[in-house]
């Protein structure tokens, strides 16, 4: 007796169709939730004042690097980002230096500026709000904006140039602070 042929099992595409835009919707209810977080938290910042722009004349030039931004986070509390006027969003970023104060351009992102007579630290670290690196791989800028300390990450094309830049904030800084006592 030969076996009974049998046809293939038929799918059933109402359910399979049902399941997948279930699981579409869903999908799309967690990247609203996360949006309106985000926008959420920006409310809860909405106390932090515009951010400055740069001067017509910051004078020459001490340092300059080209790289990323990576954020900034309350001071010290460095999952805390601050979305608030944009800070929150990564971007290339172009960085200078003058005896004025830090220039940060950023394509397609808010610029800022911040004077040196804001600028409280530089140091290297490994993080800032959702990027880890290799200890010392983060530059991170600390400064004052309102009545906060904010911490701003940044990563150099060129990570060898993280050490001049700690030395010559720092060294800029301490002399801001000399000066303002006197």
């Amino acid at each position: 007796m030969a076996a009974e042929q049998k046809s293939a099992e038929v799918t059933d595409w109402a359910a399979r169709i049902g399941w997948l835009v279930g699981l579409a919707l869903f999908i799309a209810l967690v990247y609203w939730l996360m949006r309106e977080g985000w926008k959420w938290r920006g409310t809860l910042q909405g106390d932090l004042p515009e951010l400055p722009t740069a001067p017509e004349d910051t004078g020459p030039a001490r340092l300059s690097m080209s790289g990323r931004y990576h954020g900034s986070t309350t001071a010290g509390q460095w999952l805390d980002r601050i979305v608030a006027h944009g800070l929150g969003t990564r971007s290339r970023a172009e960085l200078t230096l003058t005896d004025a104060g830090l220039d940060v351009v950023r394509p397609g992102a808010n610029d800022f500026f911040v004077p040196a007579s804001q600028l409280r630290e530089a140091r290297l670290d490994k993080g800032i709000a959702g990027k880890v690196l290799t200890e010392g791989g983060l530059l991170v800028v600390t400064w004052a904006h309102g009545d906060r300390l904010l911490d701003s990450g940044f990563r150099s094309d060129r990570a060898a140039e993280h050490n001049e830049w700690v030395d010559t904030l720092n060294d800029m800084i301490n002399k801001t602070e000399t000066e303002g006592a006197r």
